[in-house]
């Protein structure tokens, strides 16, 4: 277990060092692909995308998918650390991409290893560690979901503290325009965009979809970006925004659509690769195991490419979503370390929640 932590720090440092953004993680996969095969695990490469099979692979068991990303967001303007430059201190590894999602990736890969030449699995294991994650693009995980043995289900490395999303909101953006009419900015000219774009803006940042009481918001909705005016004394006449939308399976995409229609008075066009909503019912073998070895269950506001998958699947990891996407970024040492140590004893406890439950026959191990 100590050469896995090991290795595991050592090759998360690797990885910091490299910019990996999404759509730019060909040295990233370059560096996760020579590892593996450092460690005579043959691997399968499509785009950046890297996974590969335990080595005693047995068709009539089934499929677990270990899966978690490489690539990362840019990062913002108040790093006081180099963000490809990894720092150890006081217990933290600091540096982009560290707790979104290296950790959660390294932690995977490490379990993966654990159980690498076992001939007594009662499972198979797919390793993939994938890209554009941040993105939702075209050439990440759902780019090779094809490609794949049939998955039965699959643990999702992403910063949980190693607890279990059981289900996670889909997401969708928007990309609005309001309309105006250019003017003279010292003259009563002009129809300003902006001012129009505000109105929208308030009901997106108020309103509030119906849903039964003590339940959870079912869909939150941010405008995250804005851009209006080319100089300051011409009234502007197109204002644009941005919209991130994250949903449960309480509302669907064209219910929520509908409802922005009817309620606002901007052009409103919705970008391509909409995650949709995900869960995993509570009896499933996976879930079942992991309350057993102590795991909690919630549902996650975030969203990830558990959102591609058609197989059941939980979200969990070490490291802590609120740090993901922050300023001087960083994991704790004992999160990997734990991490590696849940992951496997996770995958050790299932078998008897496989064999053992009148309620599974095969149609559990087949893809939807």
């Amino acid at each position: 277990m100590n050469k896995l932590y090991d290795q595991a720090v050592e090759l998360l440092e690797k990885l910091i060092k490299i910019p990996s953004f999404s759509t730019e993680e060909k040295l990233t996969a370059d560096c996760i692909e020579s590892f593996l095969n450092d460690h005579e695990v043959f691997t399968i490469r499509k785009y950046n995308n890297i996974w590969c099979y335990n080595k005693y692979f047995d068709p009539s068991k089934p499929i677990i998918l270990l899966n978690s990303h490489h690539d990362t967001v840019k990062p913002n303007d108040q790093y006081t650390n180099d963000p490809f430059v990894p720092l150890i201190k006081d217990g933290r590894l600091y540096g982009l991409g560290s707790n979104d999602a290296g950790g959660p990736l390294v932690s995977l890969i490490s379990a993966f290893l654990f159980f690498y030449e076992r001939k007594d699995l009662p499972f198979n294991l797919c390793l993939a560690a994938t890209a554009e994650e941040e993105n939702s693009g075209r050439k990440g995980i759902k780019s090779i979901l094809d490609d794949l043995m049939p998955i039965s289900f699959a643990i999702v490395g992403e910063p949980t503290n190693m607890q279990m999303a059981i289900a996670e909101k889909g997401s969708m953006v928007l990309d609005c325009v309001s309309t105006g009419r250019p003017g003279h900015a010292a003259r009563e000219e002009g129809d300003n965009a902006i001012y129009k774009a505000l109105k929208d803006i308030h009901w997106f940042s108020s309103y509030v979809f119906p849903i039964e009481s003590n339940l959870p918001n079912p869909v939150k909705m941010t405008v995250t970006q804005i851009n209006a005016g080319i100089q300051h004394n011409i009234v502007p006449g197109e204002c644009s925004f941005t919209v991130d939308i994250r949903f449960d399976h309480s509302y669907t995409e064209k219910e929520i659509l509908n409802t922005i229609k009817n309620h606002t008075f901007c052009d409103t066009t919705l970008r391509p690769n909409v995650l949709t909503p995900s869960a995993i019912d509570l009896l499933h073998p996976l879930v079942r195991t992991g309350i057993a070895i102590g795991r909690k269950t919630y549902i996650s506001p975030t969203s990830s490419d558990q959102g591609w998958l058609e197989m059941p699947s939980v979200k969990m990891g070490p490291g802590d979503s609120a740090r993901s996407h922050s300023a001087d970024e960083y994991i704790y040492l004992a999160e990997i370390s734990d991490g590696i140590t849940i992951y496997i004893n996770l995958l050790e406890s299932i078998f008897p929640y496989l064999v053992n439950d009148s309620s599974l026959d095969k149609q559990l191990y087949t893809p939807a």
